[in-house]
C-alpha cells in the first residue's frame, strides 16, 4: 500500500516550522515522516530544518532529477528530495512544508495528497513577522497581502483541509494529528 502526502502550506510566519517540530513524534507513530527541504538559504538562518544549497548546487541538482517537487517563491528554491518517493512507495507517509503557488504542480503529480493550509489571523502573523525581523514593514504589508489574496481564490478544486495556528499550538498540532490519522488510512476509532 502506497502512503500518502500530507502537503502542509502557510504563510511565513503563520507557524509552520513550529507546528512540525512539535508534531515530529506523534507524527512517527501514526507512520508518517516529515521530510527535509533544501533551500537556497543559508543554513545558518533562523527557521526550519533544511539542507541549505547555493543556488547553482539547487540548480545542479535539479537538473540531475535529485527532486520530486521544487519550486521558486520569494527569491529563494526549494526541492523536496526523491526519496519521499521511496518513502510513500514503502507504504510511508510524508509530511512536507510545501508552498500553496505551487500546490497544483504537486497536486499533478501526487493527486492523492493531502492539502493542509496552516492560517492564521492578520494580527497575529504581522506580530510574528515583526518579531522574527527577517522582513522590511513594506516587505511584511505585502506578505500580509498576498495571504489575503490567497485566502480569496481557490487554487484547486481540491478541499483544502485548514488549521488555525493563531493561539495554542498544542490545539494546532492536535488537529494535524487528526487530520493524518482521518486521511492516511489511520484512524483509530
Amino acid at each position: 500500500m502506497d502512503g500518502r502526502l500530507i502537503y502542509l502550506m502557510g504563510p511565513s510566519g503563520s507557524g509552520k516550522d513550529s507546528l512540525i517540530e512539535a508534531a515530529r513524534g506523534p507524527l512517527r507513530a501514526l507512520n508518517c515522516e516529515v521530510m527535509r527541504r533544501v533551500i537556497t538559504r543559508s543554513a545558518e538562518s533562523v527557521g526550519e530544518d533544511a539542507i541549505g544549497v547555493t543556488p547553482q548546487e539547487f540548480e545542479q541538482r535539479e537538473r540531475a532529477g535529485e527532486f520530486s517537487l521544487a519550486w521558486r517563491a520569494n527569491g529563494l528554491a526549494y526541492g523536496i528530495p526523491v526519496e519521499m518517493d521511496d518513502w510513500l512507495k514503502a507504504g510511508r507517509h510524508v509530511l512536507v512544508n510545501g508552498s500553496r503557488a505551487n500546490l497544483r504542480q504537486a497536486l499533478e503529480s501526487y493527486p492523492s495528497l493531502v492539502p493542509v493550509l496552516l492560517t492564521v489571523r492578520d494580527d497575529v502573523l504581522r506580530e510574528r513577522l515583526l518579531r522574527r525581523g527577517r522582513e522590511t514593514l513594506a516587505q511584511i504589508d505585502a506578505r500580509l497581502a498576498r495571504n489575503t489574496l490567497f485566502k480569496e481564490r481557490r487554487s484547486t478544486d481540491k478541499p483544502v483541509h485548514l488549521i488555525d495556528n493563531s493561539g495554542d499550538l498544542a490545539d494546532a498540532v492536535g488537529h494535524l494529528l487528526e487530520l493524518v490519522r482521518l486521511n492516511a488510512g489511520q484512524d483509530q476509532t
